[in-house]
């Protein structure tokens, strides 16, 4: 079992990249800690990938500090980089190999590796294990680049976009196995698009838009209480649209149903998911606004 750290596994603080003359990523802070599973989101473009290759290793930053299990990044050898797991956005050019015996050739590289079967099995490729990778569909392949980023039982798995190309029960097969690696002990740093995904894994979750973080905490606390207020919509007498976010939505219904002597027209109370805060807080960033309340809407008041 992995043995969890009082000290955070990643540490990012004023984080920048820039290409060019455009900035990547500008000035990022954020903390980890030893054990946790994290989940970075945001839009195509906003600087995840960028961040996340940065703290792989694999890009220099261009300002900000950053630790990774205690070491810089830049300056990781051998033995740090043995610590990690990644799983990239692509994998690898299709082997010449089954299955089965790519990940029991990896498995060697470790001295406490998973079992190959088991890991098969949980990323829903045992009907494969025989097959050649280069038969393996684009989505077979994808769960063969997750298998192999965890064959090794890393102390800090990166996982960027696991579960593009899954199928529904694929996907939840591989979420038992995330949540075991996380029993274990595992740090996980996951990037997706599957705010449900997200939801289920995750400890904390950071929204990154526009090369900014815009937000960070557990899930149901992204976007702040004003975001989870319901809205009420109807028409009224002249079919004219109306809405009005209240924490009292039954008691607004109640009064305009009194006032107009029947239900109004198109009635409906809406909840804002974890998708509408979500959209709102990278919409806000990306347009330069930070709006509570949307365009041509009422507030409740008292």
């Amino acid at each position: 079992m992995i043995t969890t750290s009082s000290s955070p596994a990643i540490v990012v603080r004023g984080l920048r990249k820039t290409y060019g003359g455009a900035d990547a990523l500008r000035g990022i802070d954020f903390e980890i800690a030893s054990g946790e599973t994290f989940a970075l989101l945001g839009p195509n473009g906003a600087g995840k990938s960028t961040t996340i290759e940065i703290l792989e290793g694999y890009r220099d930053r261009s300002g900000g500090e950053v630790r990774v299990l205690g070491v810089d990044p830049q300056h990781g050898g051998t033995a740090w980089k043995a610590r990690l797991g990644i799983v990239l956005q692509s994998g690898g050019e299709a082997a010449d190999v089954t299955v089965r015996e790519q990940l029991l050739h990896f498995a060697r590289f470790y001295p406490r590796p998973r079992d190959v079967d088991e890991v098969i099995a949980a990323v829903g490729l045992t009907a494969k294990a025989r097959t050649r990778i280069r038969n393996l569909s684009g989505g077979q392949r994808r769960r063969l680049d997750v298998a192999l980023g965890v064959i090794g039982r890393p102390e800090l798995l990166f996982l960027d976009e696991p579960t593009t190309g899954f199928d529904p029960e694929a996907r939840h097969q591989f979420w038992d196995l995330i949540r075991s690696l996380k029993r274990e002990g595992t740090t996980i740093l996951l990037t997706t698009h599957y705010l449900d995904e997200a939801a289920q894994l995750s400890d904390r979750v950071a929204v990154i838009a526009a090369g900014r973080l815009v937000d960070i905490g557990p899930v149901d606390t992204i976007g702040g209480t004003s975001a989870r207020i319901p809205i009420v919509r109807w028409r009224d007498a002249d079919g004219t649209p109306q809405q009005v976010r209240t924490d009292r939505p039954g008691a607004l219904v109640a009064r305009l149903t009194a006032d107009l002597g029947t239900e109004p027209r198109d009635l409906e109370v809406i909840r804002p998911s974890l998708e509408d805060i979500y959209l709102e807080l990278v919409r806000s960033e990306e347009s330069g606004q930070a709006e509570t309340v949307p365009v041509g809407s009422k507030e409740e008041v008292a």
